[in-house]
């Protein structure tokens, strides 16, 4: 086992995708649950974060019990298989599409809750202008599906998890601080926002300084350097941005969701590196970079 990282209210994840529609994917570990259960242990990580193809597509009991096997938590769910499995979205012209798309995320929520965790809205949040939508309609179908899945969350004990995607994958809300405004102007309680570095590399001018403008709605970070690859592996500089972090005391989870290159192994390590290196305890001045 490697040696836990120096305390901080900070804690480690790292993904885990069973969505075979999804390969290729920013996850680290694949398939077999068991064995990357097995790998995040070994790595040290406190938490995985689960991408299934369907809510039902692992017992949670079975599910409880191998964390506790391996002493992790489950930090995150995702929904993404909604849509790229099952084309279901949030904001989609159809309302029965929309209204299959919350009860699928929906379900999602419960069975998260069941092991502790949030479900996480991403990729199913859609588009506007398809179908003859206009922005407004669909940022309007977006906040009444996220009121309504954040009340949901939040009478399970979870917060719901929001996540701004970048202009390449969305045309809604690209930005993290545009983010919380709309989840503040529409007054959407139980959603926190899952802001991820490697979106935020391409959309925000500063990233640490937009982390510090919505504490107020953090929730989840998905630790990715500038090139989906692994902190630490690209040209993401990371310093300001866990200052930025343990300013605004924000204690949860950093995730790696980044591509396992040049292998999973490597992607793992050097996550934990950075990690280790960059958000611990420690003054900034006394923070040194290590190789992974």
């Amino acid at each position: 086992m490697v040696p836990a990282p120096p305390a901080s209210p900070m804690r480690s994840a790292i993904t885990v995708s069973l969505v075979s529609e999804a390969r290729g994917g920013p996850f680290v570990l694949w398939d077999d649950l068991e064995a990357a259960a097995a790998v995040a242990a070994r790595h040290g990580f406190d938490a995985i974060e689960l991408f299934l193809p369907a809510p039902d597509a692992v017992d949670p009991g079975a599910l409880r019990a191998l964390l506790d096997r391996h002493h992790l938590a489950c930090a995150a769910m995702g929904t993404g298989a909604g849509w790229v499995k099952h084309r279901l979205r949030l904001t989609d012209p159809d309302p029965t599409v929309r209204r299959r798309a919350q009860d699928y995320a929906a379900a999602f929520i419960d069975r998260a809750a069941e092991v502790g965790a949030p479900a996480i809205i991403g990729s199913m949040q859609g588009r506007w202008g398809e179908g003859g939508s206009t922005r407004d309609q669909a940022l309007d179908w977006l906040a009444d599906g996220l009121r309504q899945l954040g009340q949901r969350a939040a009478a399970r004990g979870q917060a719901l998890l929001y996540e701004p995607l970048n202009r390449y994958e969305t045309n809604l809300i690209s930005r993290a601080e545009e983010a919380a405004l709309f989840l503040d102007q529409h007054q959407i309680a139980g959603v926190q926002l899952l802001c991820d570095l490697f979106h935020m590399n391409i959309e925000e001018a500063d990233i640490a300084a937009a982390l510090r403008n919505v504490r107020h709605r953090l929730g989840h970070v998905h630790f990715a350097d500038s090139n989906r690859r692994a902190m630490g592996l690209g040209h993401t500089a990371l310093a300001p941005i866990a200052e930025a972090l343990h300013a605004i005391g924000y204690h949860g989870f950093l995730s790696a969701e980044v591509h396992p290159l040049p292998d999973a192994e490597t992607a793992a390590a050097c996550t934990m590196a950075s990690v280790r290196s960059c958000l611990a305890s420690a003054p900034a001045s006394e923070r040194k970079a290590q190789p992974c």
